[in-house]
């Protein structure tokens, strides 16, 4: 892999877009070409036993030799997945933890002389990455964590306004948990949180790729996506995490795709309400995505994968 950049840095490619736009289809397509190995930036797929609501890339566990040995690798169509299937769904991951295990194993793709792709859907995971975000690295407070949980939703999104204002207008505002997250650091350190994700200096050379998909084509894909994940045991899965006591207020089970079912389990919804209910906020959840993505200017828009193709054939040889 040749690095002729100005600053000799090594090339990792990100490839990106809302869910249900092709990312992991582009991502071991061009893995293959490229002798290359990916690197998960997908929030809920690092957690096990969540295999069909994460949409969690089909693979299995296999020992691979390596420069230091004899690896245990998750493999998809024969292509190396980092930070897929690596959490039990009663721990948390947190961004800092994210960036720390990406960076590990982009270098060692770099020593193994593999390409390294980033492939994912978690604008925070990237960032972090490309902007070699410095993450606040606040420990849980227990005590304070309570004491918000207690308050309503409207009342921890005025508290977060009252001390970072620039917090509220990006951070999802339906998910209770990261805005108890934001306030934990802001009344921990004393600042913003938004102020705390500062920008370092580029430790690689990043090329990313967005999926450009039409509007009506992604949400047909979404539909159509989700149809297939009651087909294949959604709900069996769910009533599996239930039963093995994984509770709807950890950080995996209020996600996208598992919390839709919470009023379905309590018998307050039907079954198909519930998959109404997970489809529109898949859908809502693709146009924050897509918000998120447009205002970085560095990503090269594809439309189709030999665009793509073409982008990273050049960048691999500059």
């Amino acid at each position: 892999m040749k690095n002729h950049n100005k600053n000799n840095l090594e090339k990792v490619i990100v490839i990106l877009g809302p869910t249900a736009s092709g990312k992991s289809n582009w991502g071991v397509r061009l893995a293959k070409k490229h002798n290359g190995e990916i690197i998960s930036a997908d929030s809920r797929q690092v957690y096990k036993k969540m295999d069909i609501g994460t949409a969690k890339v089909a693979g299995s566990w296999e020992w691979q030799t390596s420069w230091k040995g004899w690896r245990h690798m998750f493999l998809s169509e024969g292509i190396v997945h980092y930070l897929v299937d690596i959490i039990d769904p009663g721990k948390k991951f947190t961004v800092a933890e994210f960036k720390d295990k990406a960076t590990k194993y982009i270098k060692n793709s770099h020593k193994n002389q593999h390409v390294p792709f980033v492939v994912g859907g978690t604008g925070l995971y990237i960032s972090s990455l490309v902007d070699n975000l410095s993450i606040p690295r606040i420990a849980p407070n227990n005590t304070l964590r309570k004491s918000l949980e207690e308050k309503t939703h409207e009342q921890l999104l005025q508290l977060l306004e009252n001390l970072d204002v620039a917090a509220v207008k990006t951070i999802d505002k339906k998910n209770k948990r990261r805005i108890i997250r934001a306030l934990e650091v802001c009344i921990l350190t004393g600042e913003p949180f938004s102020a705390q994700k500062k920008k370092g200096k580029p430790v690689f050379d990043f090329l990313q790729i967005g999926i450009s998909v039409p509007r009506e084509t992604l949400y047909y894909r979404i539909n159509t996506r989700i149809d297939t994940m009651v087909e294949n045991g959604l709900v069996d899965e769910i009533k599996d995490l239930l039963r093995q006591k994984y509770s709807w207020q950890l950080p995996s089970m209020s996600g996208i795709g598992y919390r839709q079912f919470a009023d379905y389990f309590s018998g307050k919804k039907t079954l198909a309400t519930s998959v109404e209910e997970l489809k529109r906020d898949t859908r809502r959840f693709a146009r924050r995505q897509h918000t998120w993505f447009k205002r970085d200017k560095r990503i090269v828009w594809c439309e189709t994968f030999e665009e793509a193709e073409e982008k990273v054939q050049a960048f691999l040889a500059m």
